[in-house]
């Protein structure tokens, strides 16, 4: 009986995962930015704002981005 309560709990975990896997949304896109891997440098390729005013150094880091080089004037 016990194994039977382990099967059917591994199996309802596995759905759940398999669920999430397939509905994850990319929370750092915005909706104009398609169906791809990596997002556009720059506040407005973000889908949240998070309500404060983005920095030249804000700006030229996203873009450095995933260069392993921060910008000259960092």
């Amino acid at each position: 009986m016990m194994l039977l309560k382990l099967l059917a709990l591994g199996g309802l975990g596995y759905a759940g995962y398999k669920y999430y896997e397939k509905n994850q949304s990319k929370p750092a896109f915005a909706g104009n930015q398609g169906n791809v891997a990596i997002r556009d440098a720059g506040p407005d390729a973000m889908r949240d704002d998070n309500g404060h005013n983005w920095t030249k150094t804000d700006e030229e880091s996203d873009q450095s981005f995933p260069a392993s080089d921060p910008p000259a004037n960092y």
